[in-house]
């Protein structure tokens, strides 16, 4: 496996953890805050659930990306 295949493999990986702490995440908080304003429909809650995880695999590659420049 070449350098470059090690490095994309590595933040796919990180993506991928962030976006099931995201996912969980978004399911915790936003939709106990949709079921406390009477507003949970399978549509809400898939949508809350599906930014947490995008924000969060969004985020945990940025984090990979930061670390990676620091230390190359």
């Amino acid at each position: 496996m070449t350098e470059e295949e090690k490095d994309k493999a590595l933040a796919t990986a990180a993506a991928g953890v962030g976006a099931g702490v995201g996912g969980a995440g978004g399911a915790t908080v936003g939709v106990l805050e949709l079921a406390a304003q009477g507003a949970v429909t399978g549509l809400s809650a898939g949508l809350v659930i599906g930014l947490g995880a995008a924000a969060g695999g969004a985020l945990a590659y940025g984090v990979y990306r930061l670390f990676k420049k620091r230390k190359g």
